[in-house]
């Protein structure tokens, strides 16, 4: 509107450039602006498709160089991890689960939106292993073998939980306060609440944990264990990733178990360069 354009088949390479520089001096970033150029070059490609345009000026244009050669995500040390997990009572079925949730993020590289979509069926047996059935980014389904601690974790969450019966219930569930979900009494979590201790019943409610939920989970389980490093619902994937290659893993093998494209993606993840940096900085020495 603003540059009179009245047909789809006006707008020129040079219209898009214009529009990438206005953002730019918006104050847009980078990644932002790439990210709506791709979008238009989805549209454009859409329609050129469908015949409705005759080229795709989107094409022609390059968006804002932005380069990263190292992720922001806060990542863990092995001591960290173990304090997290040894923090988390076992005893309670709430802490069996989030046990098991966590183990999944850690030692599989599972993101997190694969992590909440998992059913029970998608643990399975396989070569006398325990195996994990992922559905990764594009709808892509990835099986891997558990590692002998989180076939550990995952036993005692299905066993505990009751939920080996039920393949197509959600793996990780949320508690209802209402007792929505009929189950025993055994397949319940228990709480101490109020002055004196008491016991309240919280049955699984069926319905999967969701992204937020496991944000809020892990909040509370690092404030439980004492942690000061940040985490978020992608630490353990980079976490996983670092301890692998640390503990002598091929780069090229932890980018087919994280679901890489390239293995430029997963050495974002490695932040085996921090330790150095460390290591160097503490050689400043004034006396």
């Amino acid at each position: 509107e603003h540059l009179a354009l009245t047909s789809l088949d006006h707008i020129k390479a040079y219209h898009i450039s214009s529009w990438l520089d206005a953002m730019t001096s918006e104050g847009l970033s980078a990644p932002t602006v790439k990210q709506r150029l791709a979008a238009l070059n989805g549209l454009m490609e859409s329609l050129l498709a469908q015949r409705i345009i005759a080229v795709n000026p989107a094409r022609l244009v390059q968006g804002p160089r932005h380069v990263i050669s190292k992720g922001r995500t806060p990542v863990l040390t092995g001591d960290e991890v173990v304090q997290l997990l040894h923090a988390i009572d076992a005893n309670l079925l709430i802490g069996k689960r989030d046990k098991a949730m966590i183990g999944v993020m850690a030692y599989s590289f599972a993101r997190i939106s694969a992590v909440t979509s998992l059913h029970v069926e998608h643990v399975f047996h396989q070569k006398r292993r325990l195996w994990l059935r992922l559905r990764e980014k594009g709808g892509k389904a990835k099986d891997i073998p558990c590692h002998h601690q989180l076939e550990a974790y995952l036993d005692d969450w299905l066993d505990a939980a009751g939920l080996r019966g039920d393949p197509t219930a959600p793996l990780f569930q949320t508690f209802a306060r209402n007792g929505k979900r009929q189950c025993t009494d055994q397949h319940a979590m228990c709480d101490d609440v109020g002055p004196a201790p008491r016991k309240t019943l919280r049955r699984l409610s069926g319905n999967p944990m969701s992204q937020a939920m496991t944000w809020e989970m892990l909040q509370r389980r690092k404030r439980s264990a004492g942690l000061d490093t940040a985490i978020c619902n992608h630490t353990f994937r980079a976490t996983g990733i670092t301890a692998y290659i640390i503990n002598g893993g091929a780069i090229e093998r932890a980018a087919n178990i994280a679901g890489h494209a390239s293995i430029n993606t997963t050495k974002i993840y490695d932040r085996r360069s921090d330790d150095v940096t460390l290591d160097e900085i503490e050689k400043i020495r004034f006396a």
